[in-house]
């Protein structure tokens, strides 16, 4: 059953700034203090791994990211709902403040996996800080396992489309679609795209240039399909008509088209080829 949600602006690729001492300064707006530091962790979103909560550890699901920002303010995604919360940062202790999120409904384990890692962020945790992995500790034993996040680029990467946006609204894209008709594209180097519209495969002129990226026709196959998937399919290849602007943040891209259409998609995994068109 697809759900639809107002969407909650994530900011850019933010600064988490961790250091054994820091100066506080509230001279800046934006939600909290902010703290310098001798040693600033720059230009980090973090991908979280799992979260641990009484005793039991679950294993994040794909696409769950946090990022802190300089300003006190940060931004979660945790596989459902876009999550906004006040984040003071002195040394190594974070203070994380009441959470606002949007309200989706999504499937039962990733709602399970959401309110752990709410609770697990509740309050002052401990930061610790090793090579690109970060652990947050609430004392009590509540712990989140997140790594530093690298942005894929557009270019090369097999994007499987997790949502359809249409202005504010967003929806979700049925996770019961038959895994060989599952809405992907890839752009290629060669200035091409091509995927699976949730029905037919495509492929077309794609020309990714700065923040846009600019679709000449797009061709598909001519097989129809059940209705969820056509109109899932409709949706996907509205998207994909005409000049769109885009962004990465991390394993996210979100581009919106013409008339305010536009799609979610989260990279797969490193490896994973086009597999079925």
């Amino acid at each position: 059953m697809r759900t639809q949600r107002m969407t909650l602006s994530v900011s850019v690729l933010a600064l988490l700034t961790l250091a054994a001492c820091g100066t506080v300064s509230d001279s800046d707006s934006g939600g909290g203090d902010t703290v310098q530091s001798d040693v600033p962790v720059t230009g980090v979103a973090w991908s979280v791994d799992s979260v641990t909560v009484d005793g039991k550890t679950t294993e994040a699901p794909a696409g769950a990211r946090m990022e802190i920002g300089p300003k006190g303010r940060a931004t979660a995604d945790f596989g459902c709902n876009k999550i906004g919360v006040d984040a003071r940062v002195e040394g190594d202790r974070i203070t994380f403040g009441k959470p606002v999120t949007t309200q989706m409904a999504c499937g039962e384990d990733i709602e399970k996996f959401e309110k752990a890692a709410i609770d697990a962020m509740g309050g002052e945790l401990t930061a610790t800080l090793s090579g690109k992995k970060l652990t947050l500790a609430r004392q009590g034993g509540a712990t989140m396992e997140l790594s530093e996040e690298k942005a894929a680029d557009p270019v090369g990467t097999r994007w499987t489309v997790t949502t359809l946006l249409d202005g504010e609204t967003a929806t979700t894209v049925p996770a019961d679609l038959p895994e060989e008709r599952a809405p992907h594209l890839t752009f290629g180097e060669d200035g091409t795209v091509r995927g699976n519209a949730g029905c037919n495969s495509f492929s077309g002129k794609a020309t990714v240039k700065g923040s846009t990226i600019t679709f000449g026709r797009i061709m598909s196959t001519r097989k129809m399909c059940p209705e969820a998937e056509m109109e899932v399919e409709n949706a996907v290849l509205t998207a994909l008509g005409g000049p769109a602007t885009y962004t990465v943040e991390g394993s996210t891209l979100t581009l919106h088209g013409k008339g305010g259409r536009g799609i979610g998609a989260t990279a797969a995994p490193a490896g994973t080829g086009s597999r079925h068109g």
